[in-house]
C-alpha cells in the first residue's frame, strides 16, 4: 500500500499492516484525509447540530447519576453512535486511543489467540473447533459453542473479521469470552489467556476413495496463495483430479490475496470491481499464471464467509468457475480506510465497497450459493485436518450434507 500522507504516525502505520493482513477484512490502497474533514464543523450545520448539544448541557447539568457524566465517553459514545447510523456496523467503527495502542503494542510479526475456529451460524458467531493443546480447548470452550460477549462487550450481529480481531492478541493476555451452550441453563463465562499458535492459512487432505482433494481456506493471510500453491501441488501428486475448496468460516484477510487466491483458477477477466462513493467503478483484474485454471471445482459456503473470502467467491461464481453449495454469505462488501483522530484514535471509515465481476452488490446482500444446503443443526462441519481417521464408508455417511452434496457434484464434473 502506497501511505503518501504525512499525517500518518508509525503506530498508525503499523495498525494498518495488522489490519490489512488479519482483521477487518480490505483496507483501501490510498492514504490522507478525507475532503472537508478536521476540527471545524461543516457549514450549514448549525441548528442540526442543535439538539445534541441543548442534550448534551441537560446531561451535564441535570443527570441525577452525576459519576456517569463523562465528557469523553459520552463523546466516544456520540461518534460511535454517529458510525452505527451509516449501517456498516462493525466495520466502519471508532478506535478509542486504548484500543488502538492495544493493538499497536501487540503487533510483533505474527497474531496470537486461543486456537479456535469460528464461523456465523443463525446469526451467531460460533465455534466450529478448537486446536489440540491450544487455549482454546484446554479453558474448556467447545464447538457448537455461541459467542455472546468478548472482554464485556456484545458481539451480537458482528462480522466474523470482526470478532475474530477482538478475541485476538498478545500472548500472555487473557480474553473474556460469555459463550451459550447446548444443554446449559445460563451463559458461561470462560477466561483464556492468549498464545502463539499456528493456524495456516490453507489446510488440505484427499478424501478416501476418490481422486479429489477437499482444501480449506481458514484466512487470505499473507502466505494465503503460497499455502495454496503447494497444497495443490501435493494433491496432484498423489492423484487429485477434483477440488472442494472450502470457505466456511473464513472472515477474510487481504485483498491482495484474495486475488492471488481467485486467479489461480482464472484465465481471464476481473476478480472483482471497486466502487467510490461517486459510483466510478475500478476494475480489478486477473493476475495471470493460474496453477489450476481447468481442475474442475466447488467451493463450500456459509454465514461466515465474510470480506476477502466473498470477493474470491463471487469471482468463482459469476465466472462460472465453480458451483457454490451451503448457504449465503455475510455480506462484509466495504473497503475501509483508516482516518488518525486528534485524540489518539482512530475512525476506520468505509470509503468504497466491492462488487463481483458482473456488477453485483454483495454488501448487505451477501452471496447466495448456487446449491443451497444448510448444516444440520448441532454439526460440525469436516475439515481436512480432522479426516486423517476418515475411511470411504465414514465419508459417505458424514453429517456434513455440504460436504457431501458437494462431492456429489464434483463427481458428475469427473465422470
Amino acid at each position: 500500500m502506497n501511505h503518501r500522507s504525512g499525517t500518518w504516525g508509525r503506530p498508525l502505520r503499523l495498525y494498518l499492516a495488522l489490519l490489512a493482513a488479519f482483521a477487518l477484512g480490505i483496507l483501501a490502497d490510498r492514504s490522507g484525509w478525507m475532503p472537508g474533514s478536521g476540527r471545524r464543523p461543516p457549514p450549514g450545520l448549525g441548528h442540526t447540530f442543535d439538539p445534541f448539544w441543548e442534550t448534551w448541557n441537560l446531561v451535564d447539568a441535570r443527570y441525577v447519576d452525576r459519576a456517569a457524566v463523562d465528557p469523553k465517553r459520552m463523546t466516544e459514545g456520540a461518534i460511535e453512535g454517529m458510525l452505527d447510523s451509516l449501517g456498516d456496523v462493525g466495520h466502519t467503527a471508532y478506535l478509542t486511543p486504548d484500543e488502538l495502542h492495544e493493538l499497536e503494542t501487540s503487533l510483533n510479526g505474527q497474531f496470537e489467540g486461543i486456537g479456535a475456529r469460528m464461523t456465523v451460524r443463525n446469526g451467531h458467531p460460533t465455534v466450529v473447533d478448537t486446536i489440540p493443546g491450544a487455549p482454546a480447548r484446554a479453558a474448556g470452550l467447545r464447538p457448537g459453542d455461541v459467542l455472546l460477549e468478548v472482554d464485556g462487550k456484545s458481539v451480537a450481529s458482528l462480522p466474523l473479521d470482526r470478532v475474530v480481531q477482538m478475541v485476538r492478541g498478545r500472548p500472555g493476555t487473557v480474553v473474556r469470552l460469555k459463550v451459550t451452550r447446548e444443554g446449559e441453563p445460563h451463559p458461561l463465562d470462560l477466561e483464556i489467556q492468549r498464545a502463539a499458535v499456528d493456524l495456516p492459512d490453507v489446510t488440505w487432505h484427499l478424501l478416501p476413495g476418490v481422486p479429489v482433494a477437499h482444501v480449506a481456506l481458514r484466512s487470505f493471510g499473507k502466505q494465503a496463495d503460497e499455502q495454496l500453491r503447494s497444497a495443490l501441488e501435493k494433491a496432484r501428486a498423489l492423484g487429485a483430479r477434483g477440488l472442494i475448496l472450502d470457505v466456511r468460516g473464513n472472515p477474510g484477510g487481504e485483498k491482495d490475496q484474495a486475488v492471488a487466491v481467485s486467479s489461480e483458477f482464472l484465465k481471464e477477466g476481473n476478480v472483482f470491481l471497486e466502487q467510490d462513493s461517486r459510483g466510478r467503478r475500478t476494475p480489478v483484474p486477473v493476475r495471470p499464471g493460474g496453477v489450476a485454471t481447468d481442475v474442475p471445482l466447488v467451493l463450500l459456503i456459509d454465514e461466515g464467509t465474510a470480506s476477502s473470502a466473498e470477493i474470491f467467491a463471487g469471482a468463482l461464481q459469476d465466472h462460472h468457475r465453480a458451483k457454490l453449495v451451503g448457504t449465503k454469505t455475510f455480506g462484509t462488501g466495504t473497503v475501509l480506510e483508516p482516518f488518525e483522530l486528534s485524540n489518539g484514535g482512530a475512525v476506520l471509515l468505509a470509503v468504497a465497497e466491492w462488487l463481483t465481476p458482473d456488477g453485483r452488490q454483495i454488501w448487505h446482500q451477501g452471496i447466495t450459493p448456487d446449491v443451497a444446503v444448510a448444516l444440520p443443526e448441532g454439526v460440525t462441519p469436516l475439515l481436512p485436518e480432522t479426516e486423517d481417521k476418515l475411511d470411504a464408508e465414514g465419508l459417505a455417511h458424514t453429517q456434513d450434507k455440504q460436504l457431501s452434496k458437494a462431492l456429489e457434484l464434483l463427481k458428475e464434473q469427473l465422470r
